[in-house]
């Protein structure tokens, strides 16, 4: 369950993390109302589930009572990549000397938590590791053990902050960590922590995932669901079970397993096409599943083509294949789709697809053949 901005600081702040003081605010009046109680200069920030606020024109300054009227009724209603802004975080602004990364998440391979902190903030950490990968100094923590004082100490000193922010970054650390372990949180970043002119050390930003599985010892957290999302597309999906996170692009992808449906995305975009959601079916690729995954995909406008990658281990390609063809005596579909089929019984099934096969039902032999036949077809 990703959280918006405003949860992810009033998370933050149950777990003693400095932020800056703020509110939300639903209308143009309430965005007023916070402002003069926090003091200006504020920021106004749309609150959406998705980055390129600033760039969109969901991230405003304003000095005085006309700016954050302006502000906000420019901001509350905008559309930003898909997300329509309907709620606001109006917050006291802050000078800023220098900004910092730090975050911790799950180092599934190595069985660990792992942390990440750089004197590189502001930006995304990916451009940090791509340009300069030494700037980030990574900490494998031990779960048994945990994080302690010391511990972080030695981790800000060799990510290399500011002497004057070590302490309190160091300290700062050690309360994240227990927001992300004790608030059992999937991911909690803060980009960019900043230290500001007076020396003081506080969270700008704050990028929370809570683990689901988790949700039965945190009854508080219902007053997140309310929120959790506004995409329709998103809404429908999990109505349906389905493991689907939607995404910007054209093409419409449906696989079986996370790892393939990663790779699915990552050879779409390898071929110059860009992805629309991640839907992973899982192993249950029946008629049921595939119609409700075809239904979500068809949901939504922006897809011109789909791209359906299977691979048959204990889910046998023919039953995928009758589930496909029955699927689509139930949903008609809008876009054309492209199927690659492989793995158990794969000969079976794609004999039993053959006698429907046209210009809107196609099969390839291979993952980056199905791509780019996706994206051909995408870009007609």
């Amino acid at each position: 369950m990703d959280l918006f901005e405003y949860q992810g600081k009033q998370y933050f702040s149950r777990f003693g993390i400095a932020v800056s003081p703020g509110d939300i605010a639903d209308t143009v009046e309430e965005a007023v109302a916070v402002a003069e109680r926090v003091g200006y200069p504020v920021v106004v920030k749309a609150q959406v589930k998705v980055g390129g606020r600033g760039k969109a024109g969901g991230v405003k300054l304003a000095n005085d009572v006309d700016e954050v009227r302006r502000h906000a009724g420019d901001i509350l209603g905008l559309d930003i990549k898909g997300h329509v802004v309907r709620r606001l975080w109006i917050e006291r602004s802050s000078d800023i000397a220098k900004e910092y990364y730090a975050s911790f998440t799950l180092d599934r391979p190595h069985k660990s938590h792992l942390g990440m902190l750089s004197a590189q903030g502001g930006v995304e950490i990916e451009v940090v590791a791509e340009e300069n990968p030494e700037a980030i100094a990574f900490l494998s923590i031990d779960p048994v053990h945990g994080l302690d004082l010391a511990t972080a100490r030695r981790w800000v000193h060799e990510a290399e902050l500011d002497e004057v922010a070590r302490e309190q970054a160091a300290e700062l650390l050690v309360k994240l960590y227990d927001c992300y372990t004790t608030g059992d949180c999937d991911l909690a970043e803060i980009n960019p922590l900043i230290l500001t002119p007076e020396g003081q050390v506080h969270a700008l930003d704050a990028k929370v995932t809570l683990d689901e599985n988790a949700s039965f010892r945190h009854p508080e957290w219902e007053e997140f669901r309310a929120t959790e999302t506004d995409d329709p597309r998103e809404k429908m999906a999990k109505e349906k079970g389905l493991n689907y996170i939607g995404l910007d692009g054209s093409i419409g992808i449906i696989a079986n397993g996370a790892g393939l449906a990663m790779s699915t995305l990552d050879v779409v975009n390898q071929v110059g096409g860009s992805a629309a959601n991640f839907l992973d079916i899982g192993g249950g690729a029946n008629a049921d599943v595939m119609a409700a995954a075809l239904e979500v995909i068809n949901s939504d406008p922006k897809v011109t083509a789909i791209f359906v990658n299977i691979f048959g281990g204990i889910t046998r390609v023919d039953e995928v294949a009758k589930g496909v063809l029955e699927a689509l005596s139930r949903v008609s579909i809008a876009a054309p789709i492209v199927l690659r089929l492989d793995g158990t019984n794969a000969v079976e099934g794609r004999a039993i697809l053959a006698p429907h096969l046209n210009d809107r039902l196609i099969t390839e032999p291979t993952m980056l053949d199905a791509a780019r036949r996706a994206v051909s077809l995408a870009n007609a």
